[in-house]
């Protein structure tokens, strides 16, 4: 069984920093796309970053040379650091995977999320 836990999540000041961790178990870790995806309060959800299974990776224009995605492929982790925080970057991160669609709103298994709050 797939399983996604997100953590780090919290409350910070605008211009600070979080890292984001996904815990994931039930599959090959390796071999899957991964994703960061976020939504905002009353809005809908936006794919942040995506790492392939070849290590190649994407972001969002709005989190570009701010936003750093990574993984333990030994460690079955996903990481999202964020610095440079803003206020419109508060929302629910979620955390996604998939073995063959590499689309983060496609992905078929979900973490619960983690939820960001900047203060500005």
């Amino acid at each position: 069984q797939v399983r996604l836990l997100e953590s780090g999540g919290g409350s910070v000041d605008s211009g600070g920093s979080l890292k984001l961790s996904c815990a994931a178990s039930g599959f090959a870790h390796s071999k899957y796309c991964m994703a960061w995806i976020r939504q905002a309060p009353g809005k809908g959800r936006e794919e942040v970053a995506t790492v392939a299974d070849d290590g190649s990776t994407t972001y969002a224009d709005s989190v570009k040379d701010r936003f750093t995605i990574s993984k333990d492929n030994a460690e079955n982790t996903l990481y999202l650091q964020m610095d440079s925080l803003k206020s419109e970057d508060t929302a629910t991160y979620f955390c996604a995977a998939d073995r063959w669609v590499c689309a983060g709103n496609s992905m078929r298994h979900w973490g619960k999320g983690t939820l960001v709050t900047i203060s500005s």
